[in-house]
């Protein structure tokens, strides 16, 4: 079996749980095909001979993230009489920022060059996305983003339990 086939499979895989995140109509289910959406990240990853990115998009964002977001729809409990309608006017503006999106992506798509010796299926270096590597950039380069995302997920978790936690309103 061609590597080659393995990517463009994994890859289509990854779309098309992407595309059940945003189709399907249950909230629940749409971040369970999210999990899965991560899942084939993670072995895309692995296909790029990135394997601390790997485990780190699984334990991060699989374990913990998609975790927490499940935990704060069933918090919610929403259900279709609570559900706010949408104007006009909000359905345009997604309309234009998803078209917005859809160019910025058709250009950077544009310029992307591919290394010859990454088509024939050669990996570029020995150490690349190698955990020693990673963690040697991570903490002299990158220090100070490092800190600032740890401080960014303490503070999404802090939110959290205050949705979790406020009073429900009385509607009299």
């Amino acid at each position: 079996m061609s590597i080659e086939l393995i990517v463009y499979g994994l890859g289509g895989l990854t779309i098309g749980s992407a595309l059940m995140v945003i189709l399907s109509k249950h909230p629940v289910r749409s971040v369970l095909y999210l999990v899965l959406t991560f899942f084939l990240i993670s072995a895309n990853y692995i296909m790029l001979n990135a394997q601390f990115v790997a485990i780190v998009n699984i334990i991060v964002y699989t374990g913990a993230i998609m975790v927490l977001f499940l935990f704060v729809l069933m918090l919610l409990n929403l259900s279709k009489e609570q559900e706010p309608k949408t104007s006009m006017l909000a359905k345009l503006a997604a309309a234009l920022a998803g078209g917005s999106l859809l160019v910025v992506f058709a250009a950077a798509i544009k310029d992307v060059v591919v290394p010859e010796r990454l088509m024939e299926g050669q990996i570029l270096a020995d150490n690349q996305g190698m955990i020693e590597s990673l963690g040697q950039l991570l903490f002299t380069k990158y220090v100070l983003p490092f800190e600032v995302s740890s401080i960014l997920f303490i503070s999404a978790m802090v939110g959290a339990v205050l949705l979790a936690k406020r009073e429900k309103q009385i509607i009299e």
